[in-house]
């Protein structure tokens, strides 16, 4: 079945063969296939080519590596689209939240373009911060919020955007133990209902059991 046939259809993020290398040298290899709402950790210490990886699947690997293999969405090769065509959402260990702009303008930010009109577009920023208990934050600073407040807004600008898999590099890391489980489950739980394929790194054997899901181990 070619790509064109099956491209729209939800069937998945797909590493087909993906290698990456530093002067000839294998950093990291993995062939694989993650299904909607599966989860696929990638663990490994620090230099082992995870966050590399992770790069290369959402389009902004350095051109100091060397990659090869394909990337395929729902059935659509996107080895070749610039980051911003792949459909890939993208959370960090840090939020990365604009600190120019107020919460509900970092959410406005991630909004989709389908949404058109300023009322209908406001209330979906208000209908986001409410689901993640945060109903009066609309005009708040980043910068006053709590780790945990940060992360639930980058998770909620993230999915805003509609994006069709979500590529997790380490984003429970900077959090304290308390608030670490209750927002790695808000976005393990998201990524199922939505049906979205997860691409997670880290070298956290707890994140890895949490999300229940295959795990591949670089060295």
């Amino acid at each position: 079945m070619s790509d064109m046939d099956t491209a729209g259809a939800k069937t998945g993020l797909t590493l087909d063969k993906a290698e990456i290398t530093l002067n000839g040298d294998r950093l990291a290899a993995v062939d694989a296939h993650i299904s909607p709402g599966e989860i696929l950790t990638v663990m490994g210490p620090s230099g082992s080519g995870k966050s590399t990886l992770l790069a290369y699947v959402a389009g902004f690997l350095d051109p100091v590596f060397s990659a090869t293999g394909r990337i395929r969405l729902n059935g659509l090769d996107v080895t070749a689209l610039p980051p911003e065509r792949r459909g890939m959402g993208l959370l960090f260990q840090d939020p990365l939240l604009f600190p120019h702009l107020s919460v509900g303008g970092n959410l406005m930010f991630g909004l989709t373009p389908a949404i058109k009109g300023h009322a209908a577009r406001h209330q979906a920023v208000e209908a986001a911060l409410s689901y993640v208990g945060m109903d009066d934050f609309l005009d708040r600073d980043p910068a006053t919020l709590s780790g945990g407040q940060r992360a639930r807004v980058a998770l909620m600008r993230t999915l805003l955007s509609k994006p069709e898999a979500l590529l997790l590099d380490e984003p429970f890391s900077k959090l304290d133990t308390a608030r670490r489980g209750q927002v790695r489950d808000l976005v393990f739980a998201e990524a199922r209902q939505r049906g979205l394929p997860v691409l997670l790194v880290t070298h956290d054997a707890v994140d890895a059991r949490a999300a229940g899901g295959p795990c591949i181990e670089l060295a």
